[in-house]
C-alpha cells in the first residue's frame, strides 16, 4: 500500500467536512479503529467508508449505539441480510417518528402564524 492508500486525521477531517476532534470522538467510542505509523494514526479507505456510514447515520439520527451495532452486524453478517432487515426497521421506525414530529412542528407553526397574525392586527389598530 502507497501512502496514497491511507489518511491521517487532519486530511480525512478536512476531505470529508468535519473536525478532527470528530473523528477522535469515534475512535473513543470505538466506531473507529485506526492503525499506527509510530505515533501518528492512520486511516485505510475501508476506515474512511465506516466513517461515512457513521457521519450518515448521525444525520439520518440514528444514536451512536444504534450504528455500533449496525457496523457490527456488517463484520458478522456476510451476507447482510441481518444487517439489510435490521436497517429496515430502524429506518422504518425512524420515518414513522419524524412523521410524527412533521405533524407536532406543523401544529406549532400553524399557532405560532395565529400569534403573529394577532399581533400584527393589534399594532396595526393602534
Amino acid at each position: 500500500m502507497s501512502n496514497e492508500d491511507f489518511y491521517t486525521v487532519p486530511k480525512l477531517a478536512k476531505e470529508l467536512g468535519i473536525t478532527p476532534r470528530a473523528i477522535r470522538f469515534y475512535e473513543t467510542k470505538g466506531l473507529l479503529i485506526p492503525q499506527r505509523a509510530g505515533s501518528t494514526r492512520v486511516y485505510t479507505n475501508k476506515d474512511r467508508a465506516r466513517l461515512i456510514l457513521i457521519l450518515r447515520g448521525k444525520r439520518l439520527g440514528f444514536s451512536l449505539a444504534e450504528i455500533q451495532e449496525f457496523l457490527d452486524l456488517y463484520t458478522f453478517d456476510p451476507s447482510h441480510k441481518e444487517q439489510t432487515q435490521m436497517l429496515h426497521n430502524k429506518v422504518e421506525f425512524r420515518i414513522n417518528d419524524l412523521e410524527e414530529q412533521r405533524v407536532e412542528l406543523e401544529l406549532v407553526l400553524k399557532e405560532l402564524g395565529d400569534i403573529k397574525n394577532k399581533c400584527l392586527d393589534t399594532l396595526n389598530n393602534q
